[in-house]
């Protein structure tokens, strides 16, 4: 598998990023990984660095983007955050990605039985975890009750899930709300801002 090269990525079309990034995913699944020199990629990239994707995923520890897209070392710029929000730190973190390193695409990557969006849907607080959870309860409030209103908690994975899957077009929306940079590249065909959802009992991606 090649490393990336300033001429690769620049060959590379928004969409084309995102048909790499499935691939990846297709052989995670199938675990028929990519025969990868990763020492020899360190060397590669020691003088320059050219990724052609953007990953905000969340912190937990089975959702790491490189493994779950198969990619190597200098592929992806790799945010993570619980719950996979956006604040002004990741949004200028990926307006420095996109506009001047050049990655074609920007991935918010939700998953399954997510602890943060538990912790929303219980409106938990603890220290600055409060904060944080308080940019995921928009996404709970989002979604209708379920038949039994008193399963509106982290007990009830259907619930979690629909509001991890909302949370995720959220994010979205936020990214293209509060900067004007990202949304002005996303406009003029520049990159993508696309969604997913990844199933922590299969491996597999399910794309918004």
């Amino acid at each position: 598998m090649i490393t990336q090269t300033k001429e690769t990525q620049a060959a590379l079309t928004p969409g084309a990023a995102w048909e790499l990034l499935k691939e990846g995913n297709k052989r995670f699944v199938e675990k028929n990984q990519a025969d990868r020199d990763l020492l020899g990629q360190v060397a590669e990239t020691a003088t320059g660095q050219y990724p052609f994707a953007t990953i905000l995923s969340c912190i937990d520890s089975r959702v790491s983007a490189e493994l779950i897209f198969d990619q190597g070392v200098g592929d992806i710029f790799s945010a993570r955050v619980a719950g996979n929000i956006v604040n002004e730190d990741i949004l200028g973190s990926m307006e420095f990605a996109c506009k001047l390193a050049g990655t074609k695409i920007i991935v918010v990557l939700g998953h399954t039985s997510c602890g943060a969006v538990k912790g929303a849907c219980d409106d938990a607080k603890m220290g600055n975890l409060t904060e944080l959870l308080s940019k995921i309860r928009p996404a709970v409030n989002a979604i209708p009750d379920p038949a039994d209103a008193s399963q509106r908690t982290s007990k009830n994975i259907d619930f979690v899930n629909a509001v991890a899957e909302k949370n995720v077009h959220m994010t979205i929306d936020n990214i293209r709300k509060q900067s004007p940079v990202l949304k002005e590249m996303e406009d003029n065909g520049e990159i993508l801002i696309v969604g997913g959802m990844y199933d922590i009992s299969n491996g597999k991606v399910n794309y918004m």
